[in-house]
């Protein structure tokens, strides 16, 4: 027997008005009215190294050892390095590692450190995406790695939690614009949008661009959308 009730339909654009609303008063009570506090780091070279290579580079078994916390949750600093040999033989020695590991091991480079070991032709990424990249020799202390793919220069991105996310009314895979003021004043087009439930509002650019804008230099930054 039919009820009567006629369905509702629940308009999508409405919906995300109110979550962006609730997640503004949700913050606002909690910053006393002011936008979530936004930090910006460079990132300077690293590898991520899968449990496979680690075994080879570092013994079979061997763990990555902490060093220091980074400031998103989990992610840390070890105290283990490599080695990466470019073409041509040209290296870079102490090349941090940074954990927890992953299922495929990456480098990430700025371009001027591509450059100085040889290669000319390393995309810019976001973390993860490897698909097509050049490879590496990598040498630990037990043993050489031939990375097949993973170099990559990492596309400046901005971490959130999906509150913050609704604040700036923007969602994964969307660009935003950063401002960074000061004497090398530099806007930044392209700042991809990652969100997680355990990030902090956190930009990451490399040693290139943190130099180009004079970050060290400047408070005056604004993350818009």
């Amino acid at each position: 027997m039919a009820s009567g009730i006629e369905p509702v339909h629940i308009d999508r654009a409405m919906v995300e008005q109110i979550v962006r609303q609730v997640a503004l008063e949700y913050l606002r009570k909690g910053k006393g009215g002011q936008a979530p506090v936004l930090t910006v780091q460079t990132s300077s070279r690293h590898m991520h190294v899968c449990r496979e290579d680690m075994d080879v580079l570092f013994g079979p078994g061997s763990e990555l050892t902490f060093d220091r916390a980074l400031y998103q949750e989990g992610n840390f600093a070890a105290k283990e390095s490599v080695t990466i040999v470019g073409p041509r033989n040209r290296l870079i020695s102490n090349l941090r590692i940074l954990g927890p590991m992953r299922k495929e091991s990456q480098v990430e480079l700025a371009f001027t450190d591509a450059i100085m070991l040889g290669f000319k032709d390393i995309p810019v990424r976001l973390s993860g995406d490897i698909e097509g990249t050049p490879g590496a020799i990598i040498i630990g202390p037990k043993g050489v790695v031939e990375l097949k793919r993973g170099l990559i220069r990492a596309a400046i991105h901005v971490h959130m939690n999906p509150a913050e996310a609704a604040y700036f009314g923007v969602k994964k895979g969307d660009k935003m614009k950063l401002r960074i003021g000061g004497p090398a004043g530099v806007t930044f087009d392209c700042v991809h949008v990652r969100i997680d439930p355990s990030s902090r509002l956190n930009v990451h650019m490399d040693t290139d661009e943190a130099n180009a804008c004079g970050l060290h230099l400047t408070d005056d930054i604004e993350l818009t959308k």
